[in-house]
């Protein structure tokens, strides 16, 4: 049976952003990403999936309201001007220091070492300030359904997984190399994934890139 929003073309778009932003998570997080766990990341994944539930829904109110195409193209562009911006971008400082704040509390947290411990933990990551996160927001947001916009953010959070693990059982950080090397092909997924998002607007015609979009939404992610 079909789910209104994104083919499972657009799924693994989500998997790869995932997989290759890890990298920059992995060299960010420094010793935290040490002591990662499956606890961690299935936390972690929840928060992620809650945030499917949240764009899903306000993607879906958008395909009621027939104007998928016209949102899709707009999350589009909005990525493109966002990644040509992000260098002159910074955080503003009240919400720098609520965020330090945060990582204080859960580094109480990561010295308890117990499963539900570290579980609340990666709920608690999932909700710190991440581009990718956002741009992944984007993505679920433009599904057009709840559960396709669960399966995105499921299939984002699936891609991170691997490197934090990896970390966490080798006890050792991302060489540097590696990881500068990877961290640049992240423009290039958000590139790839406004691309995919003005083009599924323009409702070409072109299977799983660019399918007639109605009001009713289109699907190829299988339920």
């Amino acid at each position: 049976m079909l789910v209104m929003g994104y083919s499972s073309l657009d799924c693994w778009t989500a998997f790869i952003l995932g997989l290759v932003g890890s990298l920059h998570c992995a060299g960010m997080c420094g010793p935290l990403a040490l002591a990662l766990r499956v606890a961690y990341n299935l936390g972690r994944i929840a928060t992620y999936c809650l945030m499917g539930v949240v764009f899903g829904l306000a993607g879906r109110t958008f395909v009621l309201a027939g104007v998928q195409r016209w949102v899709s193209i707009g999350l589009g562009v909005a990525l493109l001007l966002g990644l040509f911006a992000s260098r002159r971008l910074a955080l503003w400082r009240p919400v720098t220091f609520a965020v330090n704040q945060l990582k204080s509390r859960m580094a109480g947290l990561l010295r308890r070492r117990t499963f539900a411990g570290l579980a609340l933990l990666g709920l608690l990551n999932g909700l710190l300030p991440c581009g990718l996160v956002y741009v992944a927001c984007a993505g679920a947001a433009a599904t057009g359904g709840i559960l396709a916009g669960v399966l995105y953010m499921a299939a984002f959070g699936a891609g991170t997984t691997p490197m934090m693990l990896a970390i966490s059982l080798s006890g050792k950080l991302v060489p540097t190399s590696l990881r500068l090397l990877l961290v640049r092909a992240i423009p290039a997924c958000v590139f790839l994934l406004a691309t995919l998002l003005i083009l599924r607007g323009m409702s070409l015609g072109i299977p799983y890139v660019s399918p007639v979009l109605s009001g009713s939404g289109a699907s190829c992610c299988h339920e």
